[in-house]
């Protein structure tokens, strides 16, 4: 068990520790990875379905705003609890789901007002990327080694500096045009973290692989799906900011 103790994520609710301190559970009861998949696709589903409700709602209509900060922090607090309490994953992950969905339903509606059909082209791409990153990691063409986990990582927390560092200087009325801009180098910032998002899906996918073959407690599943479901909604968020700055500059 310990030559499994190295393998991370960039991901923060998948920490190198999570599984291991989780125990291992008799066969019949333990974590399996398509419980995992399983527990994914109904965790998507939920979320569909609320950010189909904000979607659908009149643009400019002032409830929208309410429920999106519903989604926001109620979805914040419901990740927290879910990282913390990791046993009751099989009831904060729903919820969590069902409030990001708000929040991603409005968010969505406000980009395809400025930019008609990005959604479409957002959501068809974090889904090719999710198909062809399981692939290729399930064919052994990308291999999550120890290096690869350190790059990955690194860069995950460096861009999470950066983006900390402009909500900060936001606060003073103060942007940072790599972000926010749509200038060539702005767009080439975008295009580097829709990258490391997406291989932050191999990790998440080798991540939960060890996890079932350590024989984690079945609750992990749903906890799993947590994981993978945070990096999805980064690379959705990702990939519409990129688009954005795409179509800006037309």
């Amino acid at each position: 068990m310990n030559g499994h103790l190295t393998f991370r994520s960039g991901n923060p609710t998948l920490r190198a520790d999570i599984f291991t301190k989780a125990g291992a559970v008799p066969a019949d009861s333990a974590m399996t990875i398509s419980g995992t998949v399983n527990k994914t696709a109904l965790s998507l589903l939920l979320l569909m379905t609320t950010a189909i409700f904000t979607w659908n709602m009149p643009v400019g209509d002032p409830r929208v705003g309410g429920y999106m900060m519903v989604g926001v922090f109620g979805g914040l607090i419901a990740a927290l609890v879910t990282i913390f309490k990791k046993h009751l994953a099989h009831i904060t992950v729903p919820v969590y789901a069902l409030l990001e969905g708000l929040a991603l339903g409005g968010i969505s509606r406000m980009f395809e007002s400025r930019y008609p059909g990005i959604v479409n082209q957002a959501v068809f791409l974090t889904f090719g990327t999710l198909g062809a990153l399981l692939l290729a990691y399930k064919s052994g063409l990308i291999k999550p080694t120890e290096n690869f986990k350190l790059g990955v990582v690194a860069a995950t927390g460096g861009i999470a500096f950066v983006y900390f560092f402009s909500f900060i200087l936001g606060m003073f009325g103060v942007g940072i045009p790599v972000i926010n801009g749509n200038s060539g180098f702005s767009i080439l910032f975008s295009l580097v973290v829709v990258v490391i998002a997406a291989l932050n899906l191999v990790l998440d996918f080798d991540f939960i692989e060890q996890g079932a073959e350590m024989g984690a407690p079945k609750y992990m599943e749903w906890y799993g799906a947590f994981g993978l479901l945070v990096t999805l909604i980064w690379l959705y968020l990702e990939l519409l900011r990129l688009l954005s700055k795409l179509q800006s500059r037309r």
